[in-house]
């Protein structure tokens, strides 16, 4: 169904337009989100990435799914976000929202815990686990996105995953 849309999209339909918007805005938003960590950012964010994706469209092959495309799209719109913050001195959050990403809604508590727990990791190690356990990418996909090595890419996504093992275990366990 998409493959219709994106071709009439490509000649400039208005309603292919919309209609691919449509279809996929709630999964752009949340990408985003989770990434630029406000709803006011990540409004701003989603935008700028719909612009992109509708500028690019007519280049758009079909060499991967349009939604493979779109998120990464949505994914480097988001990094490239929070680094121009960061060269302005704004002060920038990540923080995944795992009730998005399939956390089971039963467990609320649980996941709720989990997304503090999320939150009090450094911003390296957040981005790393946001990216590689939520958004599904690989160590080199990472590495190249954020601009580093893929081995640091492992390192951090196996410290952040030992520090949120550390950070959940019940308090008795701790002590």
């Amino acid at each position: 169904m998409d493959e219709d849309l994106i071709e009439f999209a490509k000649r400039g339909d208005a309603d292919a337009v919309g209609r691919l918007y449509e279809r996929h805005a709630a999964r752009v938003y949340a990408i985003v989100r989770r990434l630029a960590g406000d709803d006011a950012s990540a409004e701003d964010l989603a935008q700028e990435a719909w612009i992109r994706v509708f500028r690019a469209l007519p280049n758009f092959r079909g060499d991967s799914r349009f939604t493979t495309w779109i998120h990464r799209i949505a994914v480097n719109v988001a990094l490239y976000g929070e680094r121009r913050r960061k060269r302005r001195g704004e002060v920038v959050f990540l923080t995944p929202h795992l009730a998005e990403s399939g956390a089971d809604p039963s467990r609320p508590l649980l996941r709720m815990e989990i997304e503090r727990a999320i939150d009090t990791l450094p911003a390296g190690m957040r981005r790393v686990l946001v990216l590689h356990d939520v958004e599904g990418y690989k160590h080199e996909e990472i590495a190249e996105m954020l601009g580093i090595a893929p081995g640091t890419c492992k390192s951090q996504l196996f410290k952040a995953r030992a520090k949120l093992r550390e950070l959940l275990q019940p308090e008795a366990l701790r002590a």
